[in-house]
């Protein structure tokens, strides 16, 4: 594992209040669908240069703004949500790309199936808020084949296209407050 220089040593949690991780999605080849997940939690560490990254998801809290598209997402031709609660992902390795970037390596789990995806992040500095907190920001996204986790569920149309694209791509916008 390659050390990361640029973030300070630390236990992180993810401010849950300021961060956003969320999807973008192909609908019927032309155009997108946004979501996110309202409810999670994450923890990190940077010590001796070395990161460790954990954040689970709650599925039933997936959200793209469209109530019947919601639960349709949380029911069994998606996530199974009543099944399967969580998605998870933990850090493996951590290489740092660049003065800023890095790439992060670990497991994403989505219905009992677990993968090996990387994360390009960006670090977008360090400050203490007016409450005396330290945060660090984070800025990444990566980009799955959906049908590789089991979310296979799909309709044809009659252009010849599909109705949600297999590829899917995460999206992270993280405030994490270093823990005393």
């Amino acid at each position: 594992m390659s050390a990361v220089t640029v973030i300070p040593a630390g236990n992180y949690v993810i401010d849950p209040t300021h961060t956003r991780i969320g999807f973008v999605a192909r609908h019927a080849v032309i155009t997108k669908v946004r979501g996110s997940f309202n409810n999670f939690e994450g923890k990190g560490t940077v010590a001796d240069g070395q990161v460790s990254l954990e954040v689970v998801m709650d599925a039933d809290s997936i959200d793209t703004r469209q109530a019947d598209r919601d639960a349709h997402l949380k029911g069994e031709d998606f996530f199974n949500a009543g099944t399967f609660p969580k998605l998870k992902f933990a850090s493996t390795s951590v290489k740092q790309k660049g003065d800023d970037e890095f790439e992060v390596t670990g497991d994403l789990t989505i219905k009992d199936v677990t993968k090996s995806i990387t994360i390009a992040f960006e670090y977008t500095g360090a400050a203490t808020d007016p409450f005396g907190n330290k945060r660090v920001g984070l800025e990444g996204e990566a980009e799955i084949n959906r049908s590789d986790f089991g979310l296979t569920w799909n309709a044809v149309l009659e252009t010849g296209g599909v109705l949600v694209s297999d590829k899917i791509k995460l999206e992270f916008e993280i405030s994490a407050i270093a823990q005393a």
